[in-house]
C-alpha cells in the first residue's frame, strides 16, 4: 500500500509539471541558475547591452569589490571584474547600466537600519571584452535630504542617465532622485519624489525608460514613469524564491528577470505587466489590461493547483479506506 501511495504522489507531481509546462513554454521563459560557487548572495542584477545574454551580478555585504558576468545560456561566470579606486565596499546591494553603457554599483545597504551618514555609488565602464580584469571606478558620496536610511534598489534612467534609489522599509518607503549629474568631488544629495508602499529589495527601468519595476521579497509593482510622477501600472508576477533580492528587464524589455540569494540561485523570467517596454502606458493612451490578464492567469494557476491537490488527497483518502477494510 505504501508503494501505491508513493506511486500516486509521484503521478501527481508529474501531473503538476505537465500542467505547468505549456504555460512556461508559451511564455518563452529564459531563466537560468547561477552556478559560480563564489556567488552565494546575489543581490543585484543587470542585463548587459554590450554582450547579449550576459547578466551582471555581485554579492552583497562586504564580499569585496567584485562584479561577475554570468552567461544566461550556461549559468557560468565568464568574467570577474575587480573594481579599484573605491576603498573597501560596505554593503553592495544593487547594479544598473546607464545610457553611457557604464555600470553603476550601489554600495547603499545599511543593515544597522540607517545609521551611516553617507553611502556610495561606484561607476565604471562596462568592459568590451569579457575576461577577468581590474577596472578603476569613480566613487560618489551619497546622502539623503531627510537623513540616513537602508536601501537596496538603485536604478539609472536609460535615457536621462539620472540615478534613483528606493529605500527599504517594512511599511513602505520612498523613491529618491539624485542630482542631474553626479559629482565625484562633492556630496550628492538624493531627495524623495514619491512614496512606495512595498519593502523594496530591488528595482529596474525598462530599456525605453517608460516603466519602472520595484520588487519586494514576495511581490512588486510596475509603474508608468511619467517623468518621475510614477503611476501604478500593474502588479509584478514575482516568483517564490529563497530570498528574492534582484530584478532587471531583459535587454529587449520583453521579460523581467528575478534573482535570489543563495548558492546555485535561480534567475526566473516573468512577463512584463502591460506587455513589455514597447507597449503604451495608461498615461500615454494605452490600456492596463495586462494587469487583469496577469490576475486571471494567477487565478487559473491557483484553480489548477487546487484541483491537483484535491485529486491527490481524494486518492490517498480512498486508498486509506480500502486499506482499513482490508
Amino acid at each position: 500500500m505504501r508503494r501505491t501511495l508513493s506511486r500516486l504522489a509521484g503521478a501527481a507531481a508529474v501531473l503538476v509539471i505537465a500542467l505547468a509546462a505549456p504555460a512556461a513554454a508559451a511564455d518563452g521563459d529564459e531563466g537560468f541558475t547561477i552556478k559560480d560557487p563564489r556567488i552565494t548572495e546575489s543581490s543585484g542584477l543587470a542585463a548587459s547591452r554590450a554582450h547579449p545574454g550576459i547578466y551582471w551580478t555581485h554579492n552583497d555585504s562586504d564580499d569585496g569589490a567584485y562584479l561577475y558576468a554570468v552567461d544566461s545560456a550556461t549559468g557560468e561566470t565568464v568574467a570577474t571584474v575587480t573594481m579599484t579606486g573605491v576603498g573597501a565596499p560596505r554593503d553592495i546591494e544593487a547594479i544598473s547600466i546607464g545610457p553611457d553603457d557604464d555600470l553603476y554599483v550601489g554600495d547603499i545597504g545599511d543593515n544597522l537600519g540607517g545609521t551611516w551618514n553617507h553611502v556610495w555609488i561606484y561607476r565604471l565602464p562596462e568592459p568590451k571584452e569579457l575576461k577577468d580584469q581590474t577596472i578603476r571606478a569613480t566613487q560618489y558620496v551619497v546622502k539623503y535630504a531627510d537623513g540616513p536610511r537602508d536601501a537596496e534598489a538603485l536604478m539609472v534612467h536609460p535615457k536621462t542617465g539620472r540615478v534613483y534609489i528606493a529605500d527599504k522599509k517594512d511599511e513602505g518607503g520612498h523613491l529618491y532622485e539624485g542630482p542631474a549629474e553626479l559629482s565625484a568631488s562633492g556630496t550628492n544629495v538624493f531627495r524623495g519624489i514619491a512614496p512606495v508602499d512595498i519593502q523594496v529589495t530591488d528595482g529596474a527601468f525598462s530599456p525605453d525608460g517608460k516603466q519602472l519595476a520595484l520588487r519586494a521579497y514576495f511581490g512588486g509593482h510596475a509603474y508608468a514613469w511619467n517623468g518621475g510622477k510614477i503611476k501604478e501600472q500593474g502588479r509584478l508576477s514575482v516568483p517564490l524564491q529563497r530570498q528574492g533580492e534582484s530584478v532587471t528587464y531583459t535587454a529587449d524589455g520583453s521579460k523581467l528577470m528575478f534573482g535570489s540569494e543563495g548558492t546555485q540561485s535561480p534567475v526566473n523570467a516573468e512577463d512584463v505587466p502591460g506587455g513589455g517596454s514597447d507597449s503604451k502606458s495608461p498615461s500615454e493612451g494605452g490600456s492596463s489590461s495586462g494587469t487583469d490578464s496577469g490576475s486571471e492567469g494567477m487565478d487559473s494557476d491557483v484553480r489548477v493547483g487546487a484541483l491537483v491537490v484535491a485529486v491527490v488527497l481524494g486518492g490517498v483518502w480512498g486508498l486509506r479506506r480500502l486499506r482499513r477494510r482490508g
